[in-house]
C-alpha cells in the first residue's frame, strides 16, 4: 500500500485530523482549519479529497450519537440549498479562485461575529422561526464553500446560530447537515479526478486518530456548559475567518 511519506504532510495532517475529530464530536467550527493546514503542502482540492473519507467515517459516528437530537425543519430548508451549492461548485471548481472564496466567507463571517459581540442589537435570545429563503441561501453558500475549500461551517452557522437552538439540538443538526453534504461531495470530487489510490491509503492511515478524537469531542461537548459552548464557537468562527481571509488575500495578491 503506497501512502504519502512526506514528514511535513503528517506534521500538518495530524493536527488537522484532531481538529476534525473535535469538530465532528460537536465543537462546530474547529474542523475548518483542517483543509487549510493540509493545503499548505498540496493543492486545496487534493487536500480536501484526502480529508473527505475521514470526515465521512466521523460523520457516521456523529449521526449515530446525535440521531435523536436535531431540528428537522432547519435541515429540510438548508439541505436543498446546499445541494444546489455543491452542484454549482462542481461546475465552477476548475475556474474559480480558492482565494476569492476564502476572502468572501472570511469577511462575511467576521462581520457576523462582530455584530453578535458589539452590534447595536444582539442576536435574538428566543428561538426564531427559520426563514425559508434565508435558509436556502445560506445552505447554498455552505454547500458551495464546503466543496471549494471545506469552509461550509460559517455560512451554515450564520443561519443556524440565529435560531438560538439548545446546545445538543445544534450539535445534532450540524452533524446530519454535514454528513449529507460530505456524501454528496463525493460526486464532484470524483468527477474532478481528485481521488487517488495514494490519497485514499493515506486517509486510512489517519483514520484511527480521527475516530479517537471524534470520541473525545463527544465526551467534551456534553460536559461544556451551553453559554460557554456558544462563546467558544463564536471565538473559533472569528479566528478561523481571520485566517481564511489572510490566506485568501495572500494568495490573491501574491506576485
Amino acid at each position: 500500500m503506497t501512502i504519502i511519506t512526506d514528514p511535513l504532510f503528517y506534521a500538518l495532517a495530524i493536527p488537522a485530523v484532531i481538529a476534525l475529530g473535535l469538530s465532528k464530536g460537536g465543537f462546530a467550527g474547529v474542523g475548518q482549519m483542517a483543509t487549510p493546514l493540509v493545503a499548505l503542502v498540496m493543492p486545496p482540492l487534493e487536500a480536501a479529497a484526502i480529508m473527505l473519507p475521514i470526515m465521512i467515517v466521523q460523520d457516521a459516528q456523529a449521526v449515530w450519537v446525535y440521531r435523536r437530537e436535531y431540528n428537522g425543519r432547519i435541515l429540510a430548508i438548508m439541505i436543498p440549498g446546499a445541494l444546489v451549492g455543491i452542484a454549482l461548485a462542481g461546475l465552477l471548481a476548475s475556474y474559480i479562485s480558492d482565494a476569492a472564496v476564502r476572502i468572501f466567507i472570511g469577511v462575511t463571517t467576521i462581520a457576523f461575529v462582530l455584530y453578535s459581540w458589539v452590534g447595536p442589537k444582539k442576536l435574538a435570545q428566543e428561538a426564531g422561526t427559520a426563514s425559508v429563503p434565508g435558509g436556502v441561501f445560506w445552505g447554498a453558500v455552505s454547500g458551495f464553500t464546503s466543496t471549494i475549500c471545506q469552509a461550509g461551517g460559517p455560512p451554515y452557522q450564520m443561519y443556524v446560530m440565529s435560531q438560538n437552538l439548545p446546545k445538543m439540538i445544534f450539535v445534532g443538526t450540524t452533524a446530519i447537515m454535514f454528513a449529507t453534504l460530505n456524501w454528496v461531495k463525493v460526486i464532484p470530487y470524483a468527477a474532478l479526478g481528485q481521488f487517488s489510490g495514494v490519497g485514499f491509503a493515506t486517509s486510512l492511515v489517519l483514520l484511527p486518530l480521527a475516530i479517537a478524537t471524534n470520541l473525545l469531542g463527544f465526551w467534551l461537548v456534553r460536559r461544556t456548559p451551553q453559554a460557554l459552548f456558544f462563546k467558544i464557537i463564536m471565538l473559533l468562527m472569528m479566528l478561523i475567518s481571520i485566517e481564511l481571509t489572510r490566506e485568501g488575500a495572500t494568495e490573491l495578491w501574491r506576485p
